[in-house]
């Protein structure tokens, strides 16, 4: 076994093949993206961090998903930046198979931390007598702890599926990153299991996780319309709408990359499903769980407050 398998040192990232013209273009507007994605996402992670008011279980686990979107667009957005002003887009082996192993890692990760905010704001409209009990610091800690082990786990057994193919050239990946179906496309050997188990964790962590969300939001809107508060029920129902639009956003992105049939998306098309939820995403969620609630407005006036009488 071992004297058939082919360890290559390298492989090209195709990106998006543009003229020059239009590759200055992305490389600015997505440079702007991701400039945003960071501020973002530290500005969310530095209010909660300076204000105590913010130290409540909805808020950690809005600090735990900035840390994932900062990672998240870090572990590939540069190399695409990188790819879109420079002729060599080639990349190490090893450092090709790590960012697989963190994209997978992240992702899984934010699947996770998302279906357990969903939960937390389900204990809050719902069952607000109960929620210090329910949602206390030891579990949010565990749900935290136990959402990034399990995924990095599951992360270590795609990439440990990975290594054991041969791999042949031409050594060409067709995307901006080193996405995992993208991966596996260089591999001369049968990757049927590697694809069946690609499924089953998707199943795992994408449909799962997306019903447990789509249950807990089903159950606020029916507490939210039993409510006589007009301008309560508006605002709830903006808070719910804005936060599915951003899970529907990420799940369904990521749902038709990795279980709809491949057949039905070109390699293009991929690509830009993979902007998504790399990008698109990491972008979107300050501004849509954070920015906009009065608390964060509150703290971030606080603190310039504080600013300015230093």
């Amino acid at each position: 076994m071992g004297g058939n398998r082919t360890w290559i040192t390298e492989v090209t990232l195709l990106g998006f093949q543009v003229d020059s013209a239009l590759e200055s273009f992305l490389f600015g507007l997505f440079s702007l993206f991701y400039t945003l994605t960071l501020l973002g996402n530290a500005v969310i992670l530095g209010l909660i961090c300076l204000d105590s008011r913010l130290h409540t279980p909805m808020y950690f686990f809005l600090s735990q998903l900035a840390i994932i979107d900062i990672s998240y667009a870090s572990n590939s957005v540069p190399t695409m930046l990188a790819n879109l002003v420079s002729q060599k887009r080639t990349m190490s082996f090893v450092p090709c198979i790590m960012q697989t192993f963190l994209y997978l890692a992240f992702a899984h990760t934010e699947c996770l931390i998302l279906v357990v905010m969903s939960y937390d704001r389900y204990v809050a409209i719902c069952r607000p007598l109960h929620y210090t009990v329910i949602m206390s610091w030891r579990v949010c800690s565990v749900s935290a702890i136990t959402s990034w082990v399990l995924s990095s786990l599951l992360a270590l057994v795609h990439v440990g599926l990975l290594l054991r193919l041969p791999f042949c050239g031409p050594h060409e990946i067709n995307q901006f990153f080193c996405e995992i179906l993208s991966v596996l496309k260089l591999a001369c050997a049968d990757t049927r299991l590697n694809q069946a188990v690609i499924f089953a964790a998707s199943v795992l962590v994408l449909v799962g996780p997306l019903g447990l969300v789509l249950l807990s939001y089903a159950r606020i809107l029916a507490a939210i319309l039993r409510t006589r508060s007009g301008e309560g029920r508006g605002k709830a129902f903006s808070t719910c709408s804005s936060h599915l639009c951003v899970v529907g956003l990420f799940f369904g992105s990521a749902i038709v990359t990795y279980m709809a049939p491949k057949s039905r998306h070109p390699e293009e098309q991929q690509k830009v499903l993979s902007l998504f939820y790399s990008l698109f995403n990491p972008m979107l969620n300050p501004l849509i769980y954070s920015l906009r609630n009065k608390e964060v407005k509150g703290a971030l006036r606080r603190v310039l407050r504080k600013d300015r009488l230093m």
